[in-house]
C-alpha cells in the first residue's frame, strides 16, 4: 500500500470544515511539489495557533496525501468526536499507561505501509515570544530512524493572526492569509546506522526543527534567530547548550479556552518517554 485512500469521513470532514476555513482565510500554499506522491513520509510542522492542524490539513489534504495525526485517547471516546477520530484513521496515544508505546509503533507501521504521519515535535503551541519554534520532542526523530523514511519540514504562518496564542478571541479583520512552505526532506543520512542514543537524538530532531525554521523565516520574510526557543531556561539554545541570543523572558501567559469551535488544543503526552507529538482536526480539501 502505497497512500492511504481518502474515504467517506475524511470527505465528510472536508464537507463541514472547508467552507469556514475558505471564509476566513485566503491561501498562499507554496512547496507541494515536495510532498511526496507515493510510499510513506513523514512530516514536521510548526506550531503557533490552536486552529493549526485544521488550516495545515487543509493544506495537505489538498495535496491528495491525507495526513494521520496523533491524538490524546480521550478524544476517542465521544461517538460523533471518535467516529471522525477512527473512521479518518488518527492514531490515539495513552498518556502515561502501559499502552502509551502504542502510538509510536502505530506510527512506525502507518509510515512502513506507506502512508503520511503528521508530527508537531513541539509537542504544544510555541512559547517563544516571537512565535519561532521551540526545542522540540524527540518522536518524529525516533520514527524517521527506525523508518528512514523522508521528513518533510513545514512552516506555517497566518493561524496565529487570526487566532493568536492563548487568545479568548478571533481578529475577524482584514481577512488573513494562511501561509505554508513545505521544504525537502532533511538529509538525515548521516544519522542512519547509529545507536538511538538521546544524544543523536537529540541531533536530529534539531536538524529537523531548524529546517522547519529557516522555511518560516522565508514565509515571514526575516532572518531567524539563531538556536531554538527552550522554554525551560527561557532563551534560545544550541545543541550544546549554549546561548546565542537572549530573548524576552517574561512568562508566557497560561494557555487559555478560544472563545469559539476550535481544534484539539494539545497534543497526548510522552510515548515510551518521549512524546510523539501531533493533533488532529477535521481535514478538508480545497476542490480541483
Amino acid at each position: 500500500m502505497s497512500r492511504r485512500r481518502i474515504g467517506f469521513w475524511y470527505r465528510l470532514a472536508a464537507v463541514i470544515a472547508k467552507p469556514p476555513l475558505i471564509v476566513l482565510f485566503k491561501r498562499d500554499w507554496r512547496g507541494i511539489e515536495n510532498i511526496p506522491a507515493e510510499g510513506g513520509f513523514l512530516t514536521a510542522v510548526n506550531h503557533n495557533s490552536y486552529l493549526d492542524p485544521l488550516v495545515y490539513a487543509h493544506f495537505q489534504y489538498n495535496t491528495g496525501r491525507v495526513p494521520r495525526f496523533l491524538a490524546k485517547a480521550s478524544l476517542f471516546t465521544p461517538f460523533f468526536i471518535g467516529s471522525f477520530m477512527r473512521g479518518t484513521g488518527q492514531i490515539p496515544v495513552f498518556r502515561a499507561t502501559a499502552d502509551a508505546a502504542a502510538a509510536y509503533r502505530a506510527a512506525v507501521e502507518a509510515v512502513n505501509k506507506g502512508e503520511c504521519v503528521a508530527f508537531y515535535p513541539e509537542g504544544t503551541l510555541t512559547r517563544d515570544p516571537e512565535l519561532w519554534p521551540m526545542v522540540s520532542k524527540t518522536g518524529v526523530a525516533r520514527v524517521a530512524l527506525l523508518t528512514k523514511a523522508p521528513v518533510i519540514p513545514v512552516a506555517q504562518w497566518g493561524a496565529n493572526e487570526l487566532l493568536p496564542p492563548y487568545a479568548k478571541k478571533l481578529n475577524l479583520l482584514p481577512r488573513k492569509t494562511h501561509r505554508v512552505l513545505a521544504g525537502p526532506p532533511v538529509d538525515l543520512s548521516a544519522f542512519y546506522g547509529k545507536e538511538p542514543t538521546s544524544e543523536v537524538l537529540r541531533e536530529v530532531t534539531e536538524a529537523i526543527m531548524e529546517a522547519v525554521k529557516d522555511l518560516l523565516a522565508e514565509l515571514r520574510g526575516e532572518p531567524a534567530p539563531a538556536g531554538l526557543y527552550d522554554p525551560r531556561t527561557r532563551r534560545r539554545v544550541t545543541l550544546s547548550g549554549a546561548a546565542p541570543a537572549a530573548v524576552a523572558s517574561a512568562e508566557p501567559v497560561e494557555p487559555a479556552a478560544p472563545a469559539v469551535p476550535a481544534p484539539p488544543a494539545e497534543p497526548a503526552g510522552p510515548v515510551s518517554g518521549e512524546a510523539v507529538s501531533g493533533e488532529v482536526a477535521g481535514e478538508t480539501r480545497e476542490g480541483a
